[in-house]
């Protein structure tokens, strides 16, 4: 089990990208947030196995026609327990 803390920087807000991530996150059985931030990154925090964690920030840094992951700042954090879903926080 991993836990990361990640800051995705590019056109990532307005344009789906919070959804874009909750989705894929549970398409791989991920848990964790995503959160819009008032200097334009988007921030999550994934947790699960790694090899699963690792197809998610692919996915995000390929983005689509509308999300342009310019960069991604990770950084491993420490495990939460009980978490049993990935939400969007407001």
């Amino acid at each position: 089990m991993s836990r990361y803390f990640a800051a995705a920087h590019g056109r990532v807000q307005g344009v789906g990208f919070r959804y874009f991530v909750q989705n894929t996150a549970k398409k791989y059985k991920l848990t964790g947030w995503v959160k819009n931030m008032s200097d334009g990154t988007v921030t999550m925090e994934v947790q699960g196995n790694q090899e699963q964690i690792d197809m998610l920030f692919n996915d995000i840094k390929k983005g689509n026609m509308f999300i342009k992951v310019k960069k991604m700042d990770i950084n491993m954090i420490n495990d939460c327990e009980n978490e049993e879903n990935f939400t969007i926080r407001y």
